[in-house]
């Protein structure tokens, strides 16, 4: 009898283990045929020693309403994104670093010292610049690339720059012919010469002059209005003889104003009407329970997300934990997985697998509007992930299942009938789970990683005992 019974367990543990990397074989061979919404499409827009940016492209966007790109920028040490505009409305998120942000509101210079988790709105063709001002830090910043307004047929979106010598970049006035120069500027060819033909490094340079001794470290050092003079006028150089040197605009005349003078930090009372960044940590979460907690930003929280009429989110899934499956209404999502490892699970509309993979830091996915989803941390470690939706209206989640779920909400004769049970049975259904939009995981939670399913499988094993091995396995079964 003993060992009829330990036959029949090592048969139930066999059977397991064998069920279970079958289930595993399937579910890696659908995530790798069926990444339908992971961004893989990268490309590098900007790159030089001192940064690059690259930007994450839609697969396919037949399933949008409406198209996002998802930019990555990385600045060194000490180094300047120069002033641009875009033909896109820009978000940008402070992922790690101190940067400074320097833009024209009206005819103001404003400049905003922006620290990890802060969020900043930048409309299409407003002039700014970027600055990594931490000298023993990169910068790291995410930014949602808004199409709507994009110029021409180009595949993403595009910076006309307002600094910028040669053709690495080159500057917007470069292609104006010289007498209209010569006018604009009140400055003589010579000049003018100087000033649009001089070789950059690219659109991100270093302003320390150690590595890269340039005009645009002088640029930072000046006074507001001299900053605003030089974005208007972008004359960077004087003439040699004394009759030029009466009535050019020289760097050397500036930086009398400013020699002796203590530099001051950006203050609170320096600023005009602009708004003032949102910082996405130090926000309370929406909903928490012992198992995580989200946030949720609209424009009626932060108003400048109006503009480009985008939404922010930010998530953080306890180890073992799942977002409940819900659907989205009003936007689409794009994600960017900021800590951890993790699935993702979405469906078609009509209840048929889209895409089932495993997330790790880095991955970035979309979510189009209407599509059923749901997230699920690793066993071994917490899941972050940050976003942008495309609506900055309140997105009003649906959940489809937990306490939080809306058929508790139209739960009646009608809902049973339509699953063709008694109204008993669908209360006690529904009713079964009393965690609302997230709770705890079990055989759902994948292992952290990038560790086989088979191997945790045997850790299960040993850690439980028989007993209860085969006991999750008769309830993975049914």
């Amino acid at each position: 009898m003993a060992k009829t019974i330990t036959t029949l367990l090592l048969f139930l543990f066999v059977g397991g283990v064998t069920m279970v990397m079958s289930e595993h074989e399937e579910r890696s061979e659908g995530s790798s045929s069926s990444r339908l919404f992971l961004l893989q499409n990268s490309k590098s827009v900007v790159k030089t020693d001192a940064g690059e940016m690259r930007v994450m492209q839609n697969n396919d966007d037949k399933f949008l309403d409406r198209s996002m790109q998802i930019g990555l920028i990385n600045m060194e040490p000490k180094s300047l994104f120069i002033p641009q505009y875009l033909d896109s409305n820009l978000i940008i998120f402070v992922g790690r670093g101190i940067a400074k942000l320097g833009f024209i509101y009206g005819d103001e210079l404003e400049e905003r010292r922006l620290k990890t988790g802060d969020i900043y709105v930048i409309p299409a063709g407003s002039v700014f610049y970027l600055v990594n001002i931490d000298e023993g830090q990169r910068l790291h910043v995410i930014c949602s690339i808004d199409s709507s307004t994009r110029f021409g047929d180009s595949d993403t979106f595009q910076s006309f720059y307002i600094g910028g010598g040669g053709d690495n970049p080159q500057s917007v006035l470069a292609g104006f012919g010289p007498a209209i120069l010569e006018t604009a500027f009140n400055e003589s060819r010579a000049t003018l010469q100087r000033i649009f033909k001089k070789k950059q490094d690219g659109p991100i340079v270093f302003i320390d002059d150690s590595q890269s001794p340039n005009l645009w470290t002088k640029f930072l050092e000046l006074k507001k209005p001299e900053k605003v003079q030089h974005l208007k006028t972008l004359v960077q150089s004087q003439e040699e003889d004394e009759e030029e040197k009466q009535k050019s605009w020289s760097w050397r005349k500036l930086m009398k104003t400013v020699l002796g003078k203590e530099n001051k930090n950006i203050e609170n009372k320096d600023r005009a009407d602009s708004p003032d960044s949102y910082n996405l940590y130090d926000r309370k979460p929406d909903f928490r329970n012992t198992y995580g907690w989200s946030s949720a930003l609209d424009g009626d929280d932060y108003s400048p997300l109006k503009v480009p009429d985008i939404g922010v989110f930010h998530v953080n899934l306890n180890a073992g934990s799942m977002m409940a499956p819900h659907v989205n209404p009003k936007a689409a999502e794009f994600t960017i997985v900021l800590k951890g490892y993790g699935k993702i699970q979405i469906l078609f509309p009509n209840g048929s697998n889209a895409m089932e993979t495993e997330i790790k830091v880095g991955d970035i996915f979309y979510i189009p509007r209407y599509f059923p989803f749901c997230q699920i941390a690793s066993r071994n470690g917490p899941l972050e992930f940050f976003g942008f939706t495309t609506s900055s209206k309140k997105n009003n989640p649906q959940f489809l299942a937990g306490g939080a779920s809306i058929l508790k909400i139209i739960l009646g004769p009608e809902l049973a009938a339509s699953f063709g049970v008694s109204e008993e049975t669908m209360r006690d259904f529904v009713g079964a789970q009393h965690d609302g939009v997230i709770f705890s995981s079990t055989w759902a939670a994948p292992g952290g990683g990038g560790k086989k399913e088979e191997d945790h499988v045997l850790e299960n094993f040993e850690t439980k005992g028989v007993k209860g091995f085969v006991n999750d396995v008769v309830m993975d079964v049914f």
